[in-house]
């Protein structure tokens, strides 16, 4: 896919051989370029690690200890993320319910753009309508001088699951989807959070938000 008007989106937090790979116009950060670093001058469309912001690195933390194993500490990534869609406009991407949108202020209220107080907009938005597997169901943040456009708001039953089974009973389980078509962004997808950081215009206008980040 070719950014409208060859505008240069940068991909950050991405594997170098994913679905952001040889894209013309696309500069993707994967592990080994530290998207923590990152200093523009594009938008943005950022997947910051979510594996210390979910449900589970709780219980884990509890098990294991260790302070790799701290909930919330992913080494700045989803703060750094945050900070770069905020300066030069475009999208983060995490799954719902991440704790991570708690405590930053970015909780969506459902499927649906809402505008929150730093001038971004975060909505809720299921990948299965977009071809996944599985609702894979995600939260998004948006910030730029342009407001986004409408997404998929439908939410369609995945014919299989991420992660673990339902304790509720056999008859509520489906098949589980191997890892990486589990974390994998359907294209698309990546063609959607592609369009809205080049919606985002950010770098264009200089603009930046009031509040800062903790």
């Amino acid at each position: 896919m070719a950014t409208e008007g060859n505008m240069k989106i940068a991909a950050l937090f991405v594997q170098k051989d994913g679905c952001y790979a040889n894209l013309p116009n696309i500069d993707i950060w994967p592990i080994d370029r530290d998207a923590r670093k990152y200093s523009g001058p594009y938008p943005v469309v950022a997947h910051p690690p979510c594996q210390l912001w979910g449900a589970f690195a709780s219980i884990n933390y509890k098990r294991w200890g260790g302070e790799h194993n701290r909930p919330g500490n992913d080494g700045g990534c989803f703060v750094a993320a945050l900070r770069s869609v905020r300066k030069f406009g475009g999208v983060l991407e995490h799954p719902a319910k991440s704790k991570a949108f708690r405590e930053y202020g970015l909780l969506p209220l459902g499927p649906g753009w809402q505008a929150i107080i730093d001038g971004g907009w975060v909505c809720e938005v299921w990948q299965s309508a977009y071809g996944h597997r599985a609702n894979k169901s995600t939260w998004l943040y948006y910030f730029g001088s342009s407001t986004p456009f409408g997404l998929r708001w439908q939410r369609p039953e995945g014919s299989h699951q991420v992660g673990y089974h339902d304790q509720r009973g056999k008859e509520r389980n489906k098949p589980t989807l191997r890892r990486r078509e589990a974390n994998a962004t359907p294209i698309e997808f990546r063609d959607e959070l592609i369009r809205l950081a080049a919606n985002s215009n950010l770098h264009k206008t200089g603009n930046s938000p009031k509040l800062g980040i903790r």
